[in-house]
């Protein structure tokens, strides 16, 4: 089974969250659909988010879609909290874009898809709140193709509208349209990948409408990263539990971490050694411990959990973080490779 780190990012208000618990219901992963508004959603978990309506801390969660294992991360969409969703842009094989069909493309939108365009992630597009009076679909995508891409490629219309589309967003893509008279899932998903083309979804969240098809197409047109066989690992997070225990969130991207492994590392001219006391795989609230935590050991495993966990520390004196431990901060359980190696590895799928 694949594993696909995805992250969901939009502007404030535009129904990220309630996309996210739609997936999670379509897929199974919830047996309850929750809603922003009752204060009942999975992925809001923090008291002030559920008083507030809106996502401040990113959340994650496991589920199922095809062959596909996705981590998905649900990042806030206020302005206000637009560093913690950046954190989370560095650990992300591809990412959703959603925009509110009633106000289109908004100022935050356009920043969110420069920063996508910088850190290179492949992205898809969900027009949300098509429900709502006032939502053109015609119209909405004319603006995407105007402000954030030409590629933007509506992906609910007639397969041949779809194809014709595609063709123009790639010569292979032209090339097969003209030989087999239609373009291969295979090669559709190679131009996500490459950030050739970003599919267009159109529905309401909130009904599920179009949410079930969505899903369908990410298990579609994903693709899992080629990961390295050594050690290597990509922190984007800081937290601490209830507990107080100081949680480090990270995504393997090469070999394995088992529970009390040695971590060194160098940051800001300084050897830092650490130890994973605790493997934690979180989905929501809830978590799992774990022995051992892997790119590639992990796959043989159903559910197995994906290469996006956090490691425990517990509390001692009141310790604070340590400023190593930056957003998209790389490790390597061998102090004398460079760092990076990973980064580099995880990156490469999508030149």
């Amino acid at each position: 089974m694949q594993k696909v780190t995805l992250g969901i990012l939009a502007h404030v208000d535009s129904g990220k969250t309630t996309l996210s618990e739609g997936l999670l219901y379509a897929s199974g992963a919830l047996r309850k659909l929750g809603r922003v508004d009752h204060g009942d959603a999975f992925l809001d978990t923090d008291a002030l988010e559920r008083e507030r309506g809106i996502t401040i801390f990113s959340k994650q969660a496991m589920l199922f879609a095809g062959d596909k294992e996705f981590t998905l991360l649900d990042t806030p969409g206020h302005v206000d909290f637009s560093a913690e969703m950046e954190r989370t842009l560095s650990v992300l094989d591809y990412a959703v874009l959603v925009i509110s069909g009633s106000d289109g493309v908004q100022s935050h939108t356009r920043t969110l898809w420069r920063l996508l365009t910088r850190y290179e992630v492949p992205t898809f597009l969900f027009i949300n709140k098509m429900d709502l009076a006032g939502a053109d679909k015609d119209a909405l995508l004319r603006q995407l193709t105007a402000t954030l891409s030409a590629e933007c490629v509506d992906f609910s219309a007639s397969q041949e509208t779809r194809d014709e589309a595609l063709a123009l967003c790639d010569e292979a893509a032209l090339e097969q349209l003209l030989e087999r008279g239609k373009i291969d899932d295979a090669l559709i998903a190679e131009m996500v990948k490459n950030r050739k083309v970003f599919p267009c979804f159109f529905g309401s969240a909130l009904k599920l409408d179009g949410v079930e098809d969505f899903l369908t197409a990410l298990a579609c047109f994903t693709r899992e990263p080629v990961y390295p066989k050594e050690f290597g690992a990509k922190v984007f997070k800081i937290s601490r539990d209830a507990q107080g225990a100081r949680l480090t969130w990270l995504k393997v991207t090469g070999g394995a971490l088992r529970v009390k492994a040695p971590l060194t590392y160098r940051a800001q001219n300084q050897d830092y050694n650490e130890k994973a006391d605790q493997l934690r795989l979180y989905s929501g609230v809830k978590f799992r411990a774990l022995e051992e935590a892997g790119a590639k050991v992990l796959r043989r495993r159903r559910p197995g959990p994906q290469p996006q966990l956090c490691w425990s520390r517990p509390r001692r004196g009141g310790g604070g973080v340590r400023p190593a431990f930056a957003a998209g901060f790389d490790l390597s359980a061998h102090p004398t490779r460079r760092r990076g190696r990973a980064q580099r590895a995880y990156k490469a799928p999508r030149a």
